[in-house]
């Protein structure tokens, strides 16, 4: 990949991280259950985030955390994956992550306005590459190993998490199963160098929570880095 495609890349991806940034604040810590109607309350959220996408001048703005991020995950995805639509759909997860990652941050949700809708989208631009089958395989793996934690704790984990591993399973299966298991073990790994990190500036304790979809996020990101990570675990690679 070029210096110049490259350059190209982390300029869109600061003007995509500034509609990212904006369709988040879009998002309330919960929808408004006081309508009558839950499910029109969350497409109400949804059309309100676009709306307020649409109107937003694309210019990064301080404290540049999400403009900055976006445009970081985009430089790497284009420099390490090399598929045309493998990148594609890694390019759209970048946007919808950067998305994602600020709203859980912000609001401790997940919302499945933006990570429904994604899976279809993902499995379109992965059908052409000729990945999908593991990519598939992987997505059920990786969201069954999330519905299990989900399960077994429901407090530390919620269902936006499952339905957002089953995405990241989707997107690193498509580039190898060692992808997805350095994404899996790289998101627990952050998440926890972060509550020790916590604990240790006695700014939480051992039940404080918090957050854990940026840290799933930032896992993949670490597959896509460094996809054959573990090849003790894959000697046959």
């Amino acid at each position: 990949m070029s210096v110049v495609v490259l350059t190209a890349t982390a300029v869109l991806g600061l003007i995509a991280g500034a509609y990212a940034r904006a369709a988040a604040a879009g998002f309330d810590a919960e929808p408004d259950d006081r309508r009558e109607n839950r499910r029109e309350s969350r497409r109400g959220e949804a059309r309100r985030a676009l709306a307020v996408a649409a109107r937003t001048v694309p210019l990064p703005r301080p404290p540049y955390a999400v403009e900055g991020a976006t445009a970081l995950a985009a430089t790497l995805v284009a420099w390490r994956v090399h598929d045309g639509w493998v990148l594609a759909a890694w390019l759209y997860a970048v946007v919808a992550g950067s998305a994602l990652a600020e709203i859980d941050r912000r609001t401790w949700r997940l919302p499945d306005a933006i990570t429904l809708p994604s899976y279809p989208i993902v499995l379109a631009l992965l059908a052409p590459s000729g990945r999908l089958l593991p990519a598939l395989a992987s997505g059920c793996a990786l969201g069954a190993v999330y519905a299990a934690l989900w399960f077994a704790r429901p407090a530390g984990l919620g269902l936006g998490d499952v339905k957002l591993a089953g995405l990241i399973g989707l997107l690193t299966g498509a580039l190898g199963v060692q992808a997805t298991v350095v994404a899996g073990m790289a998101g627990q790994v952050l998440g926890a160098l972060y509550a020790v990190g916590l604990l240790v500036a006695r700014r939480a304790t051992r039940t404080t929570e918090f957050p854990f979809g940026p840290f799933m996020l930032a896992g993949a990101l670490v597959a896509v880095a460094f996809p054959g990570a573990l090849p003790w675990a894959f000697p046959g690679g």
